[in-house]
């Protein structure tokens, strides 16, 4: 980045977006091997948001790879590449005053961390959907696991790239011992706790 960008302040900004729409502003980062529900619960999740009056946006992996990070493979620096730009657009849609998802594995802890530092304090919320490999492979909703063991897929996480477990997120939900709306109602409980829900 050159000298000659600057940042141009707005009149209007995080903190009224956030009284207009009464709530607090965040990411909520769903991180978690393929199959182990992230999508699932992170939809459902919105789904509630939504009948309760909350605004919000869901940024799924495979969705994202579509547009904004079409040019982007499954290496490892990729893999660094696509996890700075979803934060750096989550970061965008908290300043919007959203609660934002984000369903992605992320396996690498520095990109997580990374996407934290950029955040505001307590607008980034670790949700570590902690399920078993072996329960994921069983699972394998989109193949990819027997594509991966059939050396079809290279760079895959869990099998021949590795996942970092986090060292201490937010919240851990376990999709092979709750049912979605179990971990959904964790979520909810978290959040209204902690004051990113403001009822009335």
């Amino acid at each position: 980045m050159t000298d000659n960008v600057v940042w141009q302040t707005h009149k209007i900004g995080k903190a009224e977006r956030s009284r207009r729409n009464r709530q607090k502003p965040c990411v909520l980062w769903f991180t978690g091997l393929s199959g182990s529900g992230k999508s699932t619960i992170s939809d459902a999740l919105e789904v509630r948001l939504h009948e309760m009056g909350f605004l919000s946006y869901l940024l799924d992996g495979d969705n994202v790879r579509h547009g904004l990070n079409r040019d982007l493979g499954f290496s490892d620096a990729d893999r660094v590449e696509n996890i700075r730009r979803i934060a750096e657009v989550s970061k965008l849609f908290v300043d919007a005053g959203l609660i934002v998802l984000t369903a992605f594995i992320s396996p690498f802890r520095a990109d997580r961390d990374a996407a934290r530092a950029i955040m505001g304090p307590g607008e980034f919320v670790e949700i570590h959907v902690d399920v078993p490999i072996e329960i994921c492979e069983s699972r394998d909703p989109k193949g990819l696991y027997r594509k991966a063991r059939a050396g079809e897929i290279r760079n895959f996480t869990g099998i021949d790239s590795p996942y970092e477990l986090p060292l201490a997120p937010e919240l851990r939900v376990d999709t092979s011992r709750n049912a979605p709306e179990a971990c959904v109602q964790q979520i909810i409980d978290y959040l209204s706790v902690h004051g990113y829900l403001v009822q009335g």
